[in-house]
């Protein structure tokens, strides 16, 4: 009997493992492209529309199948989907690198997004069906430090492999990484599902919430290139207004809905996944645009590119565990409110830069910056899983983020869409390229600030004060 238990001990940790080794891969091309841009720019010939599409066609394909993915996990089991998701990512990674045109890649990006959506939910419902309510805040802290933190050396890593190799081998390195996952997790992790009742797929909600955030999501990249009035534009966001509702009104009424709203009822999980939103929508773009800004405007390297990001990055290492363990204690509302309230100052202190900023003017934004993402994201994912049951975790993970992705691709969509139309009447009015860039980039990051600091009002109001253990253990897995 001990040696089972100590085995048992020993198998989750190999577990928590085993489903962030691949974790930390998936994460890392959210933002592992963005220092590459200038080189695949250079090497496809591509606009900058294009090269916003390479970003958000896997953020936005990611975004659309993460309900799904969690659907299909908690009905086939979560191991077999993970696996399934893993494989299908190292293969379209290998084409992403035999790209030969900008089409090409966008393509490949969106596949890769096709098995980063059935992976992620997966990985959350795994953790949450292996490790009990009362040890689920440090391993979901330390999911989302992993996560975190290759977000942030994702352009670190990105400017190392396109300078000293070629940009493509930024999409091969997924190959062995992938392929050792999958062995990995054959041998390590336990198959578990939802068994609570009937489950189908709900290609009706599927295509319905597909087409709508595809609508708004073109609507902004490509609404300066068509002119913000002209009749696509307007009808593209009238289609995704549609397209939203319909999608809430098909939920409704589904008998297995692909996302249950049942779980909305949790002012916690909808708070959190509020958050989730607003947090990435105003920070993806900061990691695609500040890419550019530093190799294109101060004509940094791109591993220099890269670098900038340390400070960030070793902060977000150190503190996004133990705000994990510390949400089991105190709950995550304050944690997140404070977090977020330092992501919003960071974002302005950003748009202080200017044409002849250097390193250390941006050292300030980078480690409020980095505080604040650490704080916030490992409580927002602890409070919206501790308020779903177990049996709901796969769908639960798959609504917190897609609420992520969606943030991000839109995050990335509406900074191109700002920094675009001012910069555009900043040439306008004679100022040069270089000076146009940073006033459009100012502009966008305050936008960015007010979303966040937006962020932190609807976490004070909406999630539970108590620990999210507590909460989960003490209503039978569903905090009200």
């Amino acid at each position: 009997m001990r040696a089972r238990i100590l085995n048992s001990e020993r198998r989750k940790w190999w577990t928590l493992g085993a489903v962030s080794f691949p974790l930390f891969m998936i994460m890392l091309d959210n933002t592992i492209v963005n220092v590459a841009l200038p080189s695949i720019q250079r090497s496809l010939n591509a606009g900058i529309s294009e090269l916003e599409w390479v970003v958000s066609a896997y953020a936005l394909t990611f975004a659309v199948l993460l309900l799904s993915g969690g659907k299909l996990a908690d009905l086939f089991g979560r191991r077999r989907i993970f696996l399934l998701g893993l494989a299908v990512f190292a293969a379209a990674s290998l084409a992403c690198g035999l790209a030969t045109s900008a089409e090409m890649l966008i393509a490949a990006r969106a596949f890769q997004g096709v098995g980063a959506a059935l992976m992620m939910p997966a990985t959350l419902a795994i953790i949450s069906a292996t490790f009990p309510p009362e040890e689920r805040g440090l391993a979901i802290g330390i999911w989302a430090g992993v996560s975190a933190m290759a977000l942030a050396i994702g352009p670190l890593v990105g400017g190392l492999l396109t300078e000293h190799a070629d940009w493509s081998w930024i999409f091969f390195v997924n190959v062995p990484v992938g392929t050792i996952g999958v062995l990995a997790g054959r041998i390590i992790i336990e198959e578990s599902r939802d068994t609570s009742h009937e489950q189908s797929l709900d290609l009706p909600g599927l295509l319905t919430s597909g087409a709508s955030l595809f609508a708004l999501t073109f609507a902004l990249i490509e609404a300066n290139r068509y002119g913000w009035t002209s009749p696509v534009i307007v009808g593209l966001f009238a289609a995704s207004a549609v397209g939203l509702l319909a999608f809430a009104l098909i939920e409704h009424r589904q008998r297995a809905p692909m996302l249950d709203l049942s779980l909305f009822r949790s002012t916690t999980f909808t708070g959190g996944n509020i958050v989730a939103f607003l947090v990435t929508l105003a920070m993806f773009g900061v990691f695609f645009f500040m890419s550019l800004f530093v190799q294109q405007v101060l004509d940094y390297s791109p591993v220099q590119a890269g670098a900038i990001f340390l400070p960030m990055t070793v902060l977000i290492i150190l503190i996004a565990p133990p705000a994990g363990k510390l949400s089991d204690s105190v709950g995550s509302r304050w944690l997140m409110v404070g977090g977020l309230t330092l992501v919003g100052i960071s974002l302005v202190l950003f748009s202080r830069l200017g044409v002849s900023s250097g390193f250390w003017d941006m050292v300030p934004a980078l480690v409020i910056g980095g505080s604040g993402m650490a704080s916030v994201m490992t409580p927002m994912s602890a409070a919206v899983m501790g308020a779903a049951p177990v049996a709901k975790a796969g769908i639960a993970s798959g609504a917190l983020n897609t609420s992520r992705q969606i943030g991000g691709a839109l995050g990335i969509a509406l900074m191109g869409a700002i920094l675009s139309s001012r910069q555009t009447s900043s040439i306008a009015a004679g100022a040069s390229p270089e000076q146009a860039f940073v006033d459009g980039f100012q502009l966008a990051l305050l936008v960015a600030a007010a979303i966040a600091f937006g962020g932190a009002l609807i976490a004070a109001a909406l999630i539970r004060h108590s620990p999210v253990a507590e909460v989960a253990s003490s209503l039978g897995g569903v905090a009200r």
